[in-house]
């Protein structure tokens, strides 16, 4: 995906802290990867959510590749959107506002 795109590990764990998750551990115990534990309290919907999470994400990877955006223009590389990002009268970023503060659907 980095050579392809860009995109990070990195940038995809700072994009799940927009979607209300704290980052996995990253490059542990695989460099360049994303490690995932969910545990056996984990609600079903919780887990559900982070798999909607984990979607829309690769659809933001996906508009990358197909060139619609830039690794650089794209909500993957600016993730966290804190409060002072989203407040900032001078929002010029390639994509909105909305999906910057409230990327899920649900």
């Amino acid at each position: 995906m980095k050579e392809r795109t860009g995109i990070t590990e990195e940038d995809v764990a700072k994009r799940l802290m927009d979607f209300g998750f704290h980052a996995p551990t990253m490059s542990f115990p695989v460099p360049g990867t994303l490690m995932i534990e969910p545990t056996e309290s984990e609600p079903k919907a919780e887990l559900d959510r982070f798999i909607d999470a984990m979607i829309q994400i690769r659809q933001e990877i996906a508009a990358v590749e197909a060139g619609e955006l830039t690794a650089e223009q794209s909500p993957l590389r600016h993730a966290p959107h804190t409060q002072a990002d989203l407040m900032d009268a001078n929002w010029e970023r390639a994509y909105s506002r909305e999906q910057g503060a409230f990327p899920a659907e649900c």
